[in-house]
């Protein structure tokens, strides 16, 4: 469905599910060159099993309109905005990469709206290597060559006998990258949210200003967010506050590559 936020269309993927104002609900929150499908499992599971959710497409990208985020501060401002326009008082919300960040500086900003913090594939400083920033403007295509080749293990093989299903996970990743590329020809949303990745310096602070349980879901060979970035801000949460470390065989696609492993987290952390 679509939301007005900021006066734009916001488009939220529900599961299939209206919502019911008596259910918890869960906001998910993409990563850079992504959409709502890449939580298609974990979303329609918990569609459907007692909870209303909110996987939407940030503002710029597929069906959401207005400017990209400039900014993990303006994504998240967003995202709170989100919550006003469909009067919830609090929510969880489960970010993946550049998404880990936008819900972490949401849940720093209104800890009292937050009941839990689910940050997956994430790190603190989530710096970009120059050489990516400028193929994004320049080279859009090798950029998400490279991107994809760090972003899957290789417990995910190149070939199409290695994806689930027969599918080639790098290949379906690689699709998407160019559709929601191609989906804003005013803005080239790629470098606009690797930019807001590698300058967002509120990281330490935001933590230690959550209030909420929190899950850090590590992907164990990941590259582009390294399990050791991820425990480092894990130490900066507050005294008192519950934070839990999983970790799972897959590398920083980590819902594609380990679907069930990544439901089975959430499912346990939202349940708790």
């Amino acid at each position: 469905m679509h939301i007005p936020v900021n006066g734009h269309p916001l488009y939220a993927y529900t599961g299939g599910k209206p919502f019911n104002p008596a259910q918890p609900t869960v906001v998910f929150i993409h990563g850079v060159l992504n959409d709502h499908s890449v939580w298609a499992l974990q979303s329609r599971h918990l569609a459907h099993h007692g909870y209303n959710v909110l996987a939407i497409d940030l503002p710029g990208h597929m069906r959401s309109a207005g400017a990209p985020p400039a900014s993990v501060e303006e994504a998240a401002a967003t995202v709170l905005a989100l919550l006003d326009a469909q009067g919830i008082e609090r929510a969880a919300l489960v970010g993946h990469s550049f998404g880990s960040l936008i819900a972490l500086q949401a849940a720093a900003n209104a800890p009292a709206r937050v009941s839990h913090l689910a940050l997956v594939g994430t790190a603190f400083p989530m710096k970009v290597s120059p050489a990516l920033l400028e193929a994004s403007v320049s080279a859009p295509e090798k950029a998400i060559h490279m991107v994809n080749v760090f972003s899957h293990s290789t417990l995910c093989p190149p070939h199409a006998s290695g994806g689930a299903g027969g599918t080639w996970l790098p290949g379906a990743s690689r699709a998407l990258m160019r559709r929601v590329l191609a989906s804003n020809r005013q803005a080239n949303v790629f470098h606009t949210g690797f930019k807001a990745c590698d300058s967002y310096a509120g990281g330490e602070q935001a933590m230690r200003a959550v209030q909420c349980p929190t899950l850090l879901l590590i992907g164990r060979h990941d590259q582009m967010t390294p399990p050791k970035a991820a425990r480092a801000l894990a130490a900066h949460a507050a005294p008192g506050v519950p934070v839990q470390q999983v970790q799972v065989n897959a590398g920083h696609s980590l819902m594609t590559e380990a679907p069930d492993e990544v439901l089975h987290a959430l499912t346990r952390f939202l349940a708790a």
